[in-house]
């Protein structure tokens, strides 16, 4: 990835350039220190002046008025604020006229933002004071105030801090009072611009120490770079939170936001003091100090999937190579190319206008549609269809180009949804609320309803990460997520009533990704590189789950890598100093699970048998429990050295009902409330009761031998045996009461016991013979 850069040959201001801001995708407004507000139409390339301001009017900072109001859209900015060297801030429209002028500060006033609803305005000033004022400029209050200058502001994400500077300090303030203020030493030079991002929350500062940094939102540092030539006078994100630019004196860098560089460009133009990215994030804007205003696009962007490389070579052209015959391949599109994605066969790429998808199979025929809103911020892919998130919504599209569903819920912001906190899968759409971070929205891809009893799946902290797997039934789609204290979790999407378990994997997980042809999840975990193999493991059978990873040292990634794809079985892994590293996992797990997914159970016997390792033995006893073929767990158990669990399976065999078994095989993945319900049902009180009493469930026992009026005598007996064995006292309320006046006759109960397994023999031998629950005798 690159900058383009263009520069005219005379600049279009005569003194220094102190601001820009873009209204459109193709407009931009510039301010000089000859007091000039310049209008740039990049279409035409044509420059006009739009209003010369009052001669004692030294322009420092520019912020135009935030677009998407609630639900009125308006399709462009319509004013901006326009902090000056007087002291005051002007309220300016579009054609020039200044509305308002307000006196704000005593001294210059060196920035001035809205908040993203366009609510609220903040301003900071050389006296140090940070103000806070309202839509149409009445001062609200004054958040703080200090002995140094404020270079620079900006909101939190959700509109409810503010981050300023303060000398070499960066301090986050919340707008609620007694709120806890977070301060810390950032540089060692004075911070002269500061940007926070509200889709990955990250903050971004810049000084006279010659070093940009970037920082979380707790004030922990992610990325320092070498100290520059000169001092970093400006930093800005990219509207989506994937990229950031970094200008300096005759320096413009585009770098990914984990911090490490993309391009460097040196333009004539001195120091860039300001820089703006339009609004599809698809190009930058510097405000220069030798009069120019420089221009960069963002060209060279590559996908990659598989065989194929898709480069954006121009604004408007892309190139695909496949890399296994050399073929290459132009696709010419009619506007710019602002979003792409590229998986499961399909290219999809947004236009500022239209939608194209290609098929990798035929690059001359693409499907094209026309986009609602324009703007796309996010393409997600899953195997049958793709999701579009942009201003307006979520929208989700099959690969022949037909709208499915668009799925809301209250409070949604698209704007701020990036691949960590969506996720979609064939059919399922997972979306993380921004205003409650604890949860987790569920809709059917189809229709867009909410999933099953329509309650969102909570957690008990906040979420970073969401990720559905892809493979399957519906009926066990699973979510797996990282909540913030890193650690990785595994729940069910299907929820009716009943409380599904949210369970968890593995501790300190950073990244995930699952594998796109089978449910198997890898993740990188503090120091490891780790792969579940079968993370439905969990549900079946917990105690092999260890024996079900595979693991690996992941010193080599360095810190805070990430995983880019996980693509059969190739694992990509960007580090941070953004080299890609490529990992092959072992085949044969992608091969048990196709085998197990069409029942060819003798076949995954037979590869087991000849990988010889433990861990696939480990995933086909729990596939094989999960799919209830005991016969299958039986060897897998065996071959694992789980000689217990054999015998268990070895007694289950022996059960005279369909019914008995199938309870016990609940009990064996430990649902015992599932199994004791599928007894009661068939009528099969006494063996209800038995394996309570075997558990030492004594209160469930007698409960259910009251509840039946059958066998107390029996649990009475078994319990009175039980505490002999330990030679102690009934302390029990409840079994005092009835074990008054009862005399214990093992002669009987035994004859009992006999009696109601004849009776179960008989009545499963009367039933027609039925299908046998994988079990052979």
């Amino acid at each position: 990835m690159r900058l383009k850069i263009s520069l005219l040959k005379e600049p279009k201001h005569q003194e220094l350039v102190s601001c820009v801001g873009w209204t459109t995708a193709e407009e931009l407004y510039s301010c000089s220190d000859d007091h000039q507000i310049m209008k740039w139409n990049l279409l035409t390339s044509e420059t006009s002046q739009i209003v010369k301001l009052p001669d004692d009017i030294y322009p420092i900072d520019l912020h135009w008025f935030p677009k998407s109001l609630g639900t009125k859209k308006q399709t462009q900015a319509e004013s901006f604020v326009l902090t000056s060297s007087d002291g005051k801030f002007h309220l300016i429209s579009k054609l020039g006229r200044v509305e308002k002028s307000v006196e704000a500060h005593c001294g210059a006033v060196l920035a001035g933002r809205w908040n993203y609803e366009g609510t609220a305005l903040v301003t900071v000033g050389e006296d140090g004071q940070i103000k806070i004022w309202s839509k149409t400029g009445m001062l609200r209050s004054t958040l703080a105030q200090q002995g140094t200058p404020v270079y620079s502001v900006a909101w939190g994400p959700d509109s409810e801090k503010v981050l300023y500077t303060a000398g070499k300090q960066l301090i986050i303030k919340p707008l609620q009072p007694n709120a806890k203020v977070l301060q810390w030493k950032a540089h060692d030079g004075i911070i002269l611009k500061v940007d926070w991002n509200s889709v990955n929350d990250l903050i971004l500062s810049a000084g006279e120490d010659c070093k940009y940094k970037v920082w979380d939102s707790y004030g922990r540092p992610l990325y320092s770079s070498q100290p520059h030539e000169h001092p970093i006078t400006s930093v800005a994100w990219a509207p989506d939170g994937e990229l950031f630019a970094v200008g300096s004196f005759h320096t413009l860098r585009l770098c990914d936001k984990t911090g490490w560089s993309y391009a460097l460009e040196k333009p004539n133009t001195g120091s860039i003091f300001n820089i703006a990215w339009s609004v599809d994030g698809t190009q930058v804007a510097g405000a220069c100090g030798n009069g120019h205003v420089v221009f960069a696009h963002v060209v060279e962007q590559r996908w990659e999937w598989k065989n194929f490389q898709v480069t954006l070579t121009k604004r408007r052209t892309m190139q695909v190579r496949n890399v296994l015959n050399d073929a290459v391949d132009l696709l010419e599109f009619r506007d710019r190319v602002i979003k792409a994605s590229l998986n499961y066969a399909h290219l999809v790429v947004s236009t500022s206008l239209q939608c194209y998808v290609f098929s990798t199979k035929n690059w001359n025929t693409p499907l094209i549609f026309d986009l609602k809103e324009g703007t796309v911020s996010l393409i997600l892919q899953a195997e049958r269809h793709f999701l579009l998130v942009d201003g307006g919504g979520i929208y989700l599209y099959s690969y022949e180009g037909r709208f499915l569903s668009s799925p809301k819920f209250p409070g949604m912001r698209t704007d701020i949804l990036n691949a960590q906190t969506v996720s979609l899968s064939n059919d399922t759409i997972a979306i993380k609320d921004k205003a409650d971070e604890k949860i987790i929205f569920l809709f059917e891809a189809s229709t867009g309803k909410p999933l099953g009893d329509g309650k969102p799946l909570s957690h008990k902290n906040e979420i970073l990460e969401i990720a559905l797997d892809q493979k399957g039934l519906t009926n066990d789609r699973k979510i797996a997520f990282i909540d913030k204290n890193r650690d990785l979790y595994i729940t069910s999407v299907k929820r009716f009533g009943k409380e599904e378990q949210i369970i968890k994997l593995g501790t300190m997980v950073h990244t995930l990704a699952w594998s796109d042809t089978c449910n198997i999840l890898c993740g990188l975990q503090d120091t490891r590189f780790t792969v579940w193999y079968y993370p439905n493991t969990v549900y079946v059978d917990r105690d092999i789950l260890p024996k079900t990873l595979y693991e690996r040292d992941a010193s080599e990634f360095s810190k805070n890598p990430h995983i880019v794809s996980f693509v059969g079985n190739q694992v990509t892994v960007r580090r941070a100093d953004g080299s890609l590293v490529h990992i092959s996992i072992s085949p044969y797990p992608v091969i048990l699970h196709e085998y197990v997914s069409s029942s060819k159970w003798e076949d995954a016997v037979r590869l087991c048998r000849f990988v010889k390792e433990q861990t696939i033995w480990a995933c086909l006893a729990a596939m094989a429990v999960a799919n209830q073929d005991m016969t299958t767990a039986e060897i897998a158990y065996a071959a694992i050295g789980e000689i217990d669990k054999v015998q268990y399976i070895n007694s289950i065999k022996n059960l005279p009902s369909k019914e008995s078994k199938m309870a016990h095989i609940l009990m064996f993945s430990g649902n015992i409330q599932e199994a004791e319900i599928v007894l009661l049902q068939a009528g099969l009180v006494y063996q209800a009761i038995q394996i309570n009493i075997n558990l030492y469930n004594w209160e469930r026992a007698l409960e259910l031998a009251v509840k039946y009026k059958t066998h107390v005598d029996t649990v009475l007996a078994y319990r009175q045996k039980f505490l002999e064995t330990f030679g102690k006292q009934e302390t029990n309320k409840r079994y005092l009461q009835y074990a008054e006046g009862l005399q214990i006759d093992w002669e009987k109960i035994k004859a009992k016991i006999e009696m109601e397994i004849t009776k179960e023999r008989e009545r499963s031998s009367s039933s027609q013979p039925s299908k046998n629950f994988g079990l052979k005798h």
